[in-house]
């Protein structure tokens, strides 16, 4: 297939409103990709490489200003996946000329349509509203498998690609193979949110309550002696927290999957904020003064696999008794399950007072909905938050001159797969996360004008407000009052920001009340 059918659909999908109009280009598009480009094609339009990110930082800016368009389309998607397998294999010295110079030769093959559709794939900014999401909706169209079933079987595999290769030449027989397994990380289950817990018990009826930590989200998985740690986006983080790694060695079963959380506590058991957990999570290999100076403690709530048997489709209330069989008191976060408001605010109370930032509620007899945010569970806080996506920034003055500041805040847009800025703020910040954030989004910056540097949309932080108002001044319609950030949420991706939907929820429902 020719890189420019893709370069179309995409400014077709772009410029159309309409979600089904969407998911039928996509659809088309899938069923016309030859057997070996299938997963090339399903990562392009998600928009983003096959290889993942190519490491070229504003070199690709630099060549695509440089490199004269081509007059005719002549490039295959084997001939691009090619160049940006090279591009992720230059390592060393000299790499980044060898990369640069990779690039241009691409470049240089495509027209003026196709070298902007590459830089902004491989700048993370291809904003064509064909997310994972309707891609899922699209390959259940082109295949006619349930989208229900092609949604499991990208939860068990980490993502769209591969799934997409086996549905479309396969068909549902093959979906099979994508089975629960120790090592093959599952998308973790996400929760919705609440304003207090009155309305959480409202919502679930009898429900098990847990403490939230303000830690890093983690998956164990243990088959012997083996054991691997991974993170909330899936990511081998095993060398970095040796101590995660000696808690589940200990554990009776042979073969597990556990959900948890580690955090940082004080030598007093208080936990940490969480940017301190995250310089764990931070390096590739925990020195020994860092895990003595911060030491890191796993809490599970969920098992997911137990010797052999996938619990994916348990209820909640038999996962959490198997847990406890699995696991010891102190390596088990703390839960009660109860219908009763007054039992679940002071279970809140005791949260709050043992230094975490609120509780999840879980339906009892809810399901692990892996990759999902799901109404079986909903996260209770002492302020109202969102995960939001930094969409550009503001150079600072006075004190902050030469320092990015005020920040431009997106939440995702699930029907038309881009952002809708919510307002800026440069509330919260200290000292330490400026310098940060400058440097940080600088690394991310796609352009710029006199005041604002604009990025790529990936650094996710957590926002509090006191409402929701209506704005003329967004092209949403919809602004946050007083917001101000409380931390920058590394472990997660703009995927999973909060949604504009959510925030359109939270307008209708009324200002949040205190819990």
């Amino acid at each position: 297939m020719r890189l420019v059918e893709l370069v179309e659909t995409s400014h077709k999908v772009a410029s159309t409103a309409a979600r089904l109009e969407k998911i039928e280009l996509l659809a088309s598009l899938l069923r016309r990709a030859a057997p070996h480009e299938i997963e090339i094609t399903a990562a392009f339009m998600s928009g983003a490489p096959l290889e993942g990110r190519l490491g070229l930082g504003g070199a690709s800016r630099v060549a695509a200003r440089h490199t004269p368009p081509a007059v005719e389309p002549t490039l295959d998607l084997s001939d691009v996946n090619e160049a940006f397998r090279s591009i992720r294999a230059s390592v060393g010295p000299g790499a980044n000329m060898a990369r640069a110079a990779t690039l241009r030769t691409l470049l240089s093959r495509a027209t003026g349509p196709e070298q902007d559709f590459l830089i902004r794939l491989i700048s993370g900014d291809l904003r064509q509203g064909a997310l994972e999401g309707l891609l899922l909706d699209a390959l259940a169209r082109a295949t006619t498998i349930p989208a229900e079933r092609i949604r499991r079987a990208v939860m068990l595999a980490g993502g769209l690609p591969s799934v997409a290769r086996v549905a479309l030449i396969e068909g549902d027989g093959g979906l099979h193979r994508f089975s629960v397994q120790p090592f093959r990380p599952l998308q973790p289950m996400l929760a919705d949110s609440a304003d207090d817990v009155g309305d959480a018990l409202a919502a679930l009826g009898h429900a098990a309550l847990e403490y939230k930590l303000d830690g890093a989200r983690i998956q164990v998985h243990k088959a012997d002696d083996e054991v691997k740690v991974y993170s909330r986006n899936l990511r081998d983080v095993t060398i970095a927290v040796p101590e995660v790694v000696a808690v589940a060695r200990k554990l009776p079963a042979r073969e597990l999957i556990l959900d948890g959380e580690a955090i940082v506590l004080d030598s007093n058991g208080v936990p940490q904020p969480f940017q301190v957990t995250m310089r764990r999570f931070g390096r590739k290999l925990a020195s020994e003064r860092l895990r003595h100076a911060l030491p890191v403690t796993p809490y599970f709530f969920d098992v997911l696999y137990l010797d052999g048997e996938s619990l994916l489709d348990e209820p909640l209330g038999r996962r959490a008794e198997l847990l406890v069989d699995c696991l010891p008191p102190s390596s088990r976060i703390p839960r009660i399950v109860t219908s009763d408001e007054a039992v679940a605010k002071a279970f809140v109370h005791e949260a709050f007072t043992a230094g975490h930032e609120g509780v999840m509620a879980k339906a009892v007899d809810g399901l692990y909905a892996a990759g999902r945010r799901g109404s079986a569970w909903i996260k209770v806080k002492d302020a109202h938050t969102l995960d939001l996506v930094i969409l550009a920034a503001e150079w600072g003055s006075g004190r902050r001159r030469g320092m990015l500041s005020n920040l431009h805040l997106g939440a995702r847009d699930e029907e038309h797969g881009a952002f809708i800025m919510l307002g800026k703020t440069f509330k919260g910040l200290t000292d330490e996360m400026l310098v940060w954030q400058t440097a940080r989004l600088l690394e991310l910056e796609i352009g710029r004008d006199e005041y604002t540097v604009f990025v790529r949309p990936e650094l996710v932080a957590e926002v509090a407000f006191n409402g929701v108002q209506s704005s003329p001044h967004y092209p949403g319609g919809l602004a946050l009052r007083f917001a101000r950030v409380k931390r920058f949420r590394t472990d997660k991706t703009a995927a999973d920001a909060d949604s504009f939907q959510a925030v359109q929820r939270i307008h209708q429902t009324g200002p949040p009340r205190s819990s």
